[in-house]
């Protein structure tokens, strides 16, 4: 495409996954693209660190691909509280569990070789008319899109923030230099948080604590489960505790004008649904279709549709958060019927709809509380 009086039809800011994610794109969809971003790769974040394979259907769809060497693949999820266990395994795929920093040094090294022009270590001052201010150097760009995270500065310039919704729990990671002991992605519900345990590697599991209490460390929730805390107890830490904030955040509209959010920077979905990445590969993917129809409002569109099945998803889970009897009665009714939470993960993957989901789970528990 030719450039004209341009020094980029698409300026994404932000380079960490979601960014990359929009910017490969826009490549793919013709454009000359550049990401501008304040950080250098690899950039480091708390998270549960796995690919649900909806995601990583989306990921391969962008072209991008990973080395078998720095990845664990899981087959399923199991739950577990003090007593109880239930696991089910994914209907299609298997989920690939990485380290953050690995995944994003693959990303900006796909990037980079689909032709993206990438900007590190330069900070973004502000919007113009005519594209956004880097510095004192005004560079000029068709589109913008916002995929500066969380507290998004690009949404504040573009006038995107105003009544926003928003919950906040607290998450803290840890990796440990261990065997993965389970083919299945491990989510321990305790009284007032849940932990979750990602083989990232052959000899490396990540392990994650999130609750509402900001103050609550990994070793504390640990205590609740023994096993989980006498195995970890022999392994070696090889990672410091790093924390990060997991919000729930609803925006009415994630397009203004030429530019578009992207990633968090336009919303997102408590990590207990283990759906971030998922939903900013198939937001990238919506992107790069609309600003090749040259119509932004396609994808204010079919974001809100994406934002769909993660957000009920996140609020029926969150309802087990902090009612131990809710949660122990789940468990038990799942251990009972095993294919019901089989057909329930399926629904959490982007499966078929079966007829029979959370709600219906949520409302039998509820009608056999005694």
């Amino acid at each position: 495409m030719t450039l004209g009086k341009l020094d980029t039809d698409v300026l994404v800011i932000g380079g960490g996954p979601a960014g990359l994610a929009a910017a490969v794109s826009a490549r793919q969809n013709g454009f000359h693209v550049t990401v501008a971003d304040c950080a250098r790769p690899p950039v480091d974040k708390a998270c549960g660190e796995g690919l649900m394979p909806d995601g990583l259907a989306a990921f391969r769809q962008l072209g991008f691909s990973l080395d078998p060497a720095a990845t664990f693949p899981f087959r399923g999820i199991r739950f577990l509280d003090r007593s109880s266990s239930i696991a089910a395994s994914f209907p299609e795929g298997c989920g690939m569990g990485i380290r953050r920093t690995r995944l994003h040094t693959a990303m900006a090294k796909a990037a980079a070789a689909a032709g993206v022009n990438l900007m590190w270590g330069v900070r973004v001052t502000g919007l113009s008319a005519d594209g956004a201010w880097i510095g004192n150097r005004l560079l000029r760009a068709r589109w913008i899109v916002g995929a500066d995270g969380g507290n998004s500065r690009v949404r504040l310039w573009a006038g995107l923030h105003h009544d926003s919704r928003e919950r906040r729990r607290f998450g803290f990671r840890r990796h440990y230099h261990l065997a993965p002991w389970s083919d299945h992605m491990e989510l321990y519900w305790g009284r007032g948080a849940q932990i979750y345990v990602t083989p990232v590697a052959a000899a490396e599991v990540c392990v994650v604590v999130i609750s509402r209490d900001s103050r609550l460390r990994l070793g504390e929730a640990l205590a609740e489960f023994p096993a989980l805390q006498a195995r970890l107890a022999a392994a070696h830490p090889i990672t410091l505790e790093l924390g990060a904030v997991s919000a729930s955040r609803s925006l009415p509209r994630v397009v203004r004008g030429r530019v578009a959010l992207v990633g968090d920077a336009s919303g997102s979905v408590d990590a207990i649904t283990g759906e971030g990445l998922c939903l900013s590969f198939c937001q990238a993917l919506a992107l790069g279709d609309a600003l090749q129809r040259d119509d932004l409002a396609l994808y204010q569109a079919r974001h809100r549709s994406l934002m769909r099945r993660p957000s009920f998803m996140a609020a029926v889970m969150l309802a087990f958060d902090g009612r131990p009897w809710l949660q122990h009665r789940a468990l038990r009714l799942l251990q009972a019927r095993p294919a019901l939470f089989e057909k329930m993960l399926a629904l959490h993957v982007g499966a078929p709809a079966p007829a029979f989901g959370w709600h219906m789970l949520r409302a039998q528990i509820l009608m056999r509380r005694s």
